[in-house]
């Protein structure tokens, strides 16, 4: 198993999807993982401290623990199956450990919501990780340039967004 950290939450809004990537903490390879908007949006309102307006599931998980007087001691990703990956939450309360399965990305907010460490095991990172070096070459260089710009594009929309941005349409 490898410790990961939470790089970037990006959004594609047209196709209602957002990317997370794991980044090994100890080396040099990523793990993109597709999740929904919605989840997306969790992630990051966790990453940045910036509570949603109602509690959403990783909210109420967190509140429930914490009234059991159990914690999260860590996620771990420990699965990935025709490009749906799994994972594991284990839960202490007293003397005891608990391990429940997720979503990734139901994992992931909860994580941080506890500060919890995330780790990924060696064998979905050996089948589906990337490795993160963008040093070689100049088509590298302006690879990386145009996915910094479209970070920037991201990062731009998401500081203009409204509540009335995710109201019902009908």
């Amino acid at each position: 198993m490898q410790k990961m950290n939470i790089g970037t939450v990006l959004f594609d809004q047209s196709k209602g999807a957002a990317v997370i990537t794991l980044v090994e903490e100890q080396g040099e390879r990523v793990l993109p993982i597709f999740i929904g908007i919605w989840e997306g949006m969790a992630i990051f309102r966790e990453i940045n401290r910036a509570p949603a307006p109602r509690p959403v599931l990783h909210d109420i998980l967190y509140n429930l623990l914490q009234g059991f007087q159990a914690r999260l001691e860590k996620v771990v990703v420990d699965a990935v199956r025709e490009n749906t990956y799994y994972a594991q939450i284990y839960i202490i309360q007293h003397d005891s450990t608990m391990i429940a399965d997720a979503r990734p990305s139901d994992a992931l907010a909860l994580a941080l919501k506890f500060q919890a460490p995330i780790y990924v095991a060696d064998a979905v990172l050996e089948t589906a990780g990337k490795r993160a070096d963008f040093a070689v070459g100049d088509e590298r260089h302006e690879e990386a340039a145009r996915e910094l710009e479209k970070t920037e594009d991201v990062r731009a929309w998401l500081e203009n967004l409204r509540p009335e941005d995710f109201a019902d349409p009908q």
